[in-house]
């Protein structure tokens, strides 16, 4: 399966207001194990930055200047999507927002491109009720080194969300690469599984001993009073005496 880890930062919190998308961060997954095949797009989003935004990922009109505009880059974006299950942490926020994007060029909407879309933070909340189930507050309570967030970073949020999914669903403790860019233990990224012949596996079949027949008997005789007589395995005709209950 092909899973991106998808994040956005952006020009403020409301998109139907008007804000934009600034940043993207996607993180490539196949079959449990990255890839090293991310995108990652700064983008000029052709207005002003909320104050409170660039406190949270430092971005800002001066940095965007020269980046391109999401319409430039749009057919990258949904060529890399396309086909992928979407694991984003609260995914109602950045699929809001892409879809504003979209739908500003007439263009198609997420959902209808992508394989589906898995929300980590309700998958958090389901685990973790009544706890706090931030990106950060995640990567704590499941071991994640996050020292190095020290703002908001579409691609360094990705790769935390990563490490964090594999934990939330117990696959395995870490996503390891080597430095081609290949899953460690893997050679050019794919799994390689021995062959095990079963048939040379002889199974054994045991027997019950007179004594644990007789106890089993004693156990359905017991359940049969009960019952008043109404167990739905008692068989039709009298078993021999010695046969295996039915």
């Amino acid at each position: 399966m092909r899973q991106i880890f998808f994040d956005t930062e952006t020009t403020g919190l409301r998109a139907e207001a008007g804000d934009r998308i600034i940043e993207i961060g996607c993180v490539e997954m196949v079959n449990r194990q990255l890839t090293g095949n991310n995108l990652h797009l700064y983008l000029n989003p052709e207005r002003d930055i909320d104050e409170e935004a660039v406190r949270i990922h430092g971005l800002t009109v001066e940095f965007l200047a020269d980046k391109p505009k999401f319409a430039e880059v749009v057919d990258q974006i949904v060529e890399f999507l396309s086909g992928a299950e979407l694991v984003i942490h609260n995914a109602a926020f950045d699929i809001g927002f892409m879809n504003a994007e979209l739908k500003r060029l007439g263009r198609p909407l997420v959902t209808d491109f992508v394989g589906g879309v898995r929300d980590t933070l309700l998958m958090a909340r389901d685990m973790f009720p009544g706890k706090a189930n931030s990106l950060d507050a995640l990567c704590k309570r499941l071991e994640v080194d996050n020292s190095n967030r020290t703002f908001h970073g579409a691609l360094l949020d990705s790769e935390l969300l990563a490490e964090v999914y594999i934990r939330l669903t117990r696959g395995q403790d870490a996503l390891l690469m080597d430095d081609h860019g290949s899953a460690s233990g893997q050679e050019g990224g794919d799994t390689r599984v021995a062959q095990v012949d079963f048939s040379r596996f002889v199974l054994p079949v045991l027997q019950a001993t007179p004594e644990e027949l007789e106890a089993h008997e004693k156990v359905l005789a017991e359940l049969d009073k009960a019952s008043g007589g109404k167990r739905v395995w008692q068989t039709a005709e009298p078993r021999g005496e010695g046969a295996p209950a039915a």
